[in-house]
């Protein structure tokens, strides 16, 4: 099975200690085990499998000293690159970064009031994340925007229309995933996935180790400091494991739509996003369509196998 988009953890570093964070990163996080050589390695080894899309997450992937030598050299070997960061600090060198030809953002917001932000990520940092929003929009920085459910009533749909007021067209709309910090009752599991973990996909964590998806962790499929990526995604180990996904994403396939549901050619970023076609999104729904890449993580499109809804496209308050 081909793969042609990465997910690159490089670090588990990050400014805030969000209550949900899938990767259980925060302050007292490390860049891992990965040396700058060894994604220099792995990028090259993606590019020719065929990769044509890389998204660089942690953690805060600019916290890592060597991101902006990974973006240039993903970009010099034709691959396209998306960043996903909290913009809670963006230093000259990552402007720099940012603004280079091939690159996009996308970016986490949670709702309009300070007070429910920082109940959420931990951090007093709502200002500074929505001003550099406004900065990456005045710089025609390509960006897009995932609103994230944590809290019971929290105030989604006014953070939606923050986002919009800022003038960012693409914004996507998930619920908590348990996964790392987010676990509250099932844990990590089948139900908290989209339904296309490997498929065509993988994750690499700053350890090494290769996941079908960011929050199929649990189900690491080998270390690429032991074993070259083409080998791994082409090996037994992956083949089983996505396979056994395939076969259970099949058995809970349970929602049925009045019209064929398909998923919009889906965006890279922190949570699952590719809309399974079981999870009966309407073809009419308000969902931006997106044009640059496959599936990802954390708060776009997509809900999880359990989380059927056909008339609701959009929070408007939790």
């Amino acid at each position: 099975m081909g793969v042609d988009f990465l997910w690159l953890e490089v670090t588990g570093k990050c400014q805030l200690a969000c209550d949900h964070c899938y990767a259980s990163s925060g302050p007292d996080g490390t860049h891992g085990t990965m040396l700058a050589r060894d994604w220099i390695r792995v990028i090259d080894e993606a590019a020719a499998l065929g990769v044509t899309m890389v998204q660089f997450i942690g953690g805060e992937p600019t916290l890592h000293p060597d991101l902006p030598r990974l973006v240039r050299h993903a970009l010099d070997t034709g691959v396209q690159v998306e960043i996903y960061t909290n913009l809670v600090h963006v230093s000259p060198i990552m402007w720099d970064t940012f603004r280079l030809p091939g690159v996009r953002l996308a970016t986490s917001y949670y709702t309009d009031s300070p007070e429910e932000h920082q109940a959420i990520t931990r951090r007093p940092t709502l200002r500074a994340t929505t001003k550099n929003i406004a900065r990456v929009r005045e710089l025609g920085i390509p960006l897009r925007a995932g609103v994230i459910g944590v809290l019971e009533r929290q105030r989604t749909g006014e953070g939606v229309a923050v986002v919009e007021r800022l003038g960012v067209a693409e914004i996507g709309y998930d619920d908590l995933r348990e996964v790392g910090r987010g676990v509250r009752e099932n844990g990590p599991g089948v139900d908290q996935l989209c339904g296309h973990c490997g498929d065509r996909k993988a994750a690499i964590s700053p350890a090494g180790d290769v996941w079908p998806c960011v929050f199929s962790r649990w189900l690491p499929v080998g270390n690429v400091l032991d074993a070259p990526l083409a080998d791994i995604l082409t090996g037994g180990t992956f083949e089983r494991i996505t396979g056994e996904l395939r076969r259970e994403f099949d058995a809970r396939a349970v929602c049925k739509p009045n019209q064929p549901c398909r998923p919009d050619p889906c965006s890279p970023d922190c949570s699952p996003s590719c809309q399974p076609a079981r999870n009966c999104r309407p073809a009419n729904n308000c969902a931006p369509n997106y044009t640059f890449g496959p599936c990802a993580p954390k708060d776009q499109n997509c809900n999880p196998v359990r989380n059927c809804n056909p008339n609701k496209c959009r929070p408007t308050g939790r």
